[in-house]
């Protein structure tokens, strides 16, 4: 058993215990990084386009916001297709920023 706090070793015998020794286990650790770092870019790319459509109202282009309100409520729906969002979370946001549309058309 690793010894707390001895420094690098330490971090090394936590690392060394934790691993699984079963085949399956050694996959399901794989696959489950993998699918944590696609989650990631997922929902890193959807709250940029979220912010890009934000300054874009901001701006106040009326071609242009509807365009962009367009493309997040795609990336909205996306994400809740693949488990990113849940769908009363892309709802309430999709509400928000079409209240938002709304305002600056007005």
């Amino acid at each position: 058993m690793p010894v707390a706090n001895c420094g690098p070793q330490s971090v090394r015998l936590k690392e060394a215990v934790d691993l699984p020794n079963i085949k399956s286990a050694k996959k399901r650790v794989k696959v489950n990084q993998t699918k944590a770092a696609i989650n990631r870019t997922l929902k890193s790319s959807l709250k940029t386009s979220v912010k890009k459509a934000s300054s874009v109202i901001a701006e106040g282009d009326p071609a242009a916001i509807g365009e962009a309100y367009r493309a997040v409520q795609k990336d909205i729906d996306h994400a809740v297709t693949k488990g990113i969002l849940h769908k009363n979370t892309a709802a309430r946001r999709k509400s928000r920023l079409a209240a938002k549309v709304n305002a600056a058309a007005q």
